[in-house]
């Protein structure tokens, strides 16, 4: 039988993951999306213009009911020491 070499090395670590909440980070944005149609609102860091498109969307269009909510959060991950 042959000689076995290591081809490789694993290492396991611990990872922390959260919400980006440094000055630097990225805005929070929310945009809101019709389910019948698909059409979606402008994303914007205040949630009153997503929900103002909703309400135009549903008044142009009276059998869209269904509406999706899309939150874009940045978030951020470091090695634990």
């Amino acid at each position: 039988m042959g000689t076995v070499t290591p081809r490789s090395v694993l290492r396991y670590e611990s990872w922390t993951l959260q919400p980006d909440r440094e000055p630097d980070a990225e805005p929070v944005l929310y945009a809101m999306q019709c389910a019948v149609d698909g059409e979606t609102s402008p994303a914007s860091e205040d949630f009153t213009e997503p929900q103002n498109w909703v309400l135009r969307h549903c008044g142009q269009n009276p059998s869209h009911h269904t509406y999706r909510e899309i939150i874009t959060r940045p978030w951020r991950a470091w090695r634990q020491t």
